[in-house]
């Protein structure tokens, strides 16, 4: 069966953007290049409303890793997904929710265990969204909604890396708000305004383009920004990125068994003032390639290289309460990360390795890795296994 790639930006909107593998019957939750969602969903016929469709995910994670923090462990075993997800895709109204535990693995960060870190974020319900559908082209969706931006989805399933990478920690995962979006032949369209890292305050516009260029080649621009201050810091809302503005620029190349997704990111974090500090604000540039090669109809090796770079405004000689931003690990600092991920997939099951790699330079001593945050680099070894049903 012939599968459609979901870029980022286009399975935000639920639309599927041709290109990739074997097709997945259901947008959402959009999957990556390497695993694909059940061919036959359960489904059950409730007329007026048109069938209402049953799937989800169960998986496994178990992970080694050098300098680890005080908040963390060197080794340890977790279940990454434990969801469910119920949609209609038909008619004028539909809706999709998302409903269990997950955890969110991400490179150079401590691991939290999936009960702690959805309780602490997006609750045992991440996503939950109305979607009126007046037009083929035109819907509209509002509830808690995926990103528009960025390269990489939420959850482990959904990406060519177990472990999602550096840039993915500059961006949103969900936010609450209302979503347009607009589709038609090689040209999708959608904008946001919606909460930003799920502050609960709806300053933040976000938005996304995305051109068909070619049955292989797609080019995507997406990005928001807070349109007000927010001093609001929890584990879901970080200070410095929910007060930003970013920008990404991705292409994806597709080519027999070859999938390319090189993407550019450019974040600046405003000056704020929170817990008496008043900071600078900062900047940070970054790269990346996404990249997935498929040796059978069960075989594929996803791989991703990233550099990030930040830096800080700066504070005024004369202020006294005036802090520098730190984006990354300290003002200044910047990162390198190489993953490599062998994936096999047959029917429902699916079951892959990972090693990945975290150097650093500039860090600042006590905000890099180890307990005493002064190692500059990070090994971690992952595997994850389960079923999407």
């Amino acid at each position: 069966m012939r599968r459609t790639t979901c870029l980022a930006v286009g399975c935000a909107a639920g639309i599927l953007i041709a290109g990739g593998a074997a097709a997945d019957p259901l947008s959402q939750p959009s999957m990556g290049a390497t695993l694909s969602g059940d061919s036959s969903p359960f489904k059950v016929q409730a007329s007026p409303i048109g069938d209402i469709y049953f799937s989800g995910v169960v998986s496994g994670l178990g992970m080694v890793q050098t300098e680890h923090s005080d908040f963390d462990r060197s080794n340890l075993a977790d279940i990454s997904n434990g969801q469910v997800f119920v949609q209609t895709t038909s008619g004028p109204i539909r809706f999709f929710l998302d409903a269990g535990v997950y955890s969110l693995p991400t490179l150079g960060a401590p691991y939290v265990h999936a009960t702690t870190l959805t309780g602490q974020t997006y609750s045992g319900v991440p996503m939950a969204y109305v979607k009126l559908q007046p037009t083929a082209e035109f819907s509209v969706q509002i509830g808690k909604l995926p990103t528009l931006i960025g390269a990489e989805a939420a959850f482990t399933f959904q990406n060519v890396n177990i472990v999602r990478g550096l840039l993915w920690n500059q961006e949103p995962v969900f936010s609450d708000g209302v979503q347009v979006n607009y589709a038609k032949g090689p040209l999708t369209i959608s904008a946001s305004l919606n909460d930003g890292f799920y502050s609960n305050r709806y300053n933040w516009l976000s938005g996304s383009v995305s051109y068909t260029l070619s049955p292989k080649d797609t080019l995507a621009v997406s990005g928001g920004g807070a349109l007000s201050k927010c001093d609001r810091s929890t584990a879901a809302t970080p200070l410095f990125q929910n007060n930003s503005w970013i920008v990404d620029l991705m292409w994806t190349h597709t080519q027999g068994p070859w999938m390319f997704e090189p993407y550019f990111q450019y974040t600046h974090a405003n000056s704020v003032s929170a817990g008496g500090a008043q900071y600078a604000g900062g900047d940070t540039y970054s790269g990346a390639v996404l990249a997935k090669y498929s040796f059978n109809a069960h075989w594929s090796l996803g791989g991703r290289v990233e550099y990030i770079a930040s830096s800080s405004t700066g504070c005024a000689l004369e202020s006294e309460t005036c802090a520098e931003t730190n984006l990354l690990y300290g003002p200044g600092s910047k990162a390198v990360s190489v993953t490599l991920t062998p994936t096999w997939q047959k029917g429902v099951f699916f079951a892959r390795a990972e090693v990945s790699y975290v150097d650093l330079t500039d860090a600042t001593s006590g905000a890099a890795f180890g307990q005493y945050g002064t190692a500059t680099s990070q090994w971690r070894g992952a595997i994850e296994t389960g079923v999407v049903f």
